[in-house]
């Protein structure tokens, strides 16, 4: 008898990943095999639906199974995540071609039934699901629930099971990170959570936290972040705006005096931190006033880091009544405006890079001699490449020496440097 086959295309986040690998996991202990979406009996996409753009790729993908589906090449479909989630009842009479809407999935310890989806040297561990703030743009809340974090001992077996499989970084997810533990233990325990990690993960190399909400970023863990050498340099958080006007209306509960103190904290208390966060351009109201200090919050910071996205008017959320919805034509001026300042920014801070030597962790091959890698301030998929030469073949996960040598708009290049025998015994 044939063994049954299912494929995958994951779409969103890096939590959305860690539900399909799950997922999958699931699957393969029911006796499927995982194959290519292409030769698979069984079509799966695992779904986001943050904002309309995503909701868009995640219906194309859809229709993509359904072509296949109609050419005889797959036997069934299942949606899965958010867009299942939240558009179910919408879509079923849509889209009968579908088997099966599945929804989002709860936490749990499933590491040890997980599929790869990501090279094998690095790892996303997810410690909580779900958002208690009241951001007014945002339907995570609706789709995902209020936050729900992880035990603490079921995430310290999860990471010495990821640092058994012979992981080299560890990437910490959520919603809000910065919010773990604050439903189960009263009170917010990230910093015991990563100090004990820290303590007893004694091979993988890099701990990286994704994502990290300003209002809670405490004094107590930004010297956790500062001073244990295994957490990357690396802060990401998300900050949506700079005018007080229109955070009050997101309902971020911080101000302008706030957001630039907080800034002023990180780059102080980490010296040579890396700073990521993302901003919203075109929420409803913004003037032009507003925008240009945007730009000019920007342009002053200096973020190493930085993700722009178009507000995405949301049905359910209270900014989807909100009066002047900007037009979507000013919304791409001004995404690109800031995008384009980014840009320059990026290649400011990736020139004076060059000459200086850093670790770097290889990824994999890249075009013809060179491989792929990453600073410790790139976090996977998201952030810029390492292209590195090399005299010696380099493999996935190894952590090189390299002087950076180019540098790009958000990548840079460099040339590997071999150990001397001293550095080798003392390694």
């Amino acid at each position: 008898m044939k063994q049954a086959t299912i494929g995958i295309i994951s779409l969103g986040c890096p939590r959305n990943l860690v539900d399909s690998q799950n997922l999958l996991g699931s699957f393969q202990a029911k006796g499927y095999k995982i194959v290519d979406i292409q030769k698979a009996d069984i079509g799966l996409v695992n779904t986001c639906s943050f904002i309309e753009d995503a909701k868009k790729e995640s219906i194309d993908a859809i229709l993509d199974l359904v072509a296949l589906k109609k050419e005889g090449r797959l036997k069934k479909i299942i949606v899965a995540g958010c867009l299942s989630q939240r558009y179910k009842e919408a879509l079923l009479p849509q889209l009968k071609e579908v088997d099966a809407f599945i929804g989002t999935r709860g936490l749990g310890n499933e590491a040890d039934k997980s599929y790869n989806l990501i090279p094998r040297h690095i790892a996303y561990l997810k410690i909580s699901e779900g958002c208690n703030h009241p951001c007014t743009f945002c339907v995570i809340p609706k789709i995902k629930g209020k936050l729900q974090s992880r035990a603490m001992e079921a995430l310290f077996e999860e990471a010495q099971g990821l640092e058994a499989k012979g992981i080299s970084e560890l990437n910490i997810i959520g919603q809000d990170i910065s919010h773990y533990g604050l439903d189960i233990y009263k009170k917010a325990r990230l910093s015991l959570l990563l100090r004990g990690m820290c303590a007893s993960l004694k091979k993988i190399h890099w701990i990286r936290l994704l994502y990290l909400h300003p209002n809670h970023v405490t004094d107590g863990l930004i010297d956790v972040i500062a001073n244990e050498e295994k957490i990357c340099k690396y802060v990401d958080v998300p900050l949506q705006h700079i005018s007080s006007r229109v955070l009050k209306a997101m309902k971020r509960q911080t101000t302008t005096k706030r957001i630039l103190h907080f800034l002023s904290r990180l780059r102080k208390k980490i010296p040579g931190v890396a700073l990521r966060t993302s901003l919203i351009v075109g929420f409803p109201g913004e003037t032009e006033k507003e925008f240009k200090q945007l730009l000019s919050f920007v342009k002053e910071q200096k973020f190493e880091r930085l993700g722009v996205f178009k507000y995405s008017r949301e049905e359910g959320t209270p900014a989807y009544e909100y009066a002047g919805q900007i037009p979507q034509r000013l919304k791409a001026e001004r995404f690109k405006a800031l995008m384009q300042l980014q840009q320059r920014i990026s290649l400011e801070f990736n020139r004076k890079l060059i000459g200086r030597e850093f670790e770097v962790l290889i990824d994999g091959k890249s075009s013809g001699a060179r491989y792929c890698g990453r600073l410790a301030i790139d976090a996977p998929e998201v952030d810029g490449a390492v292209y590195v030469s090399a005299d010696r073949e380099l493999k996935p996960g190894e952590f090189v020496r390299v002087k950076i040598t180019d540098a790009y708009e958000y990548d840079v290049a460099g040339r590997h440097i071999p150990l001397t025998q001293e550095q080798k015994k003392s390694a």
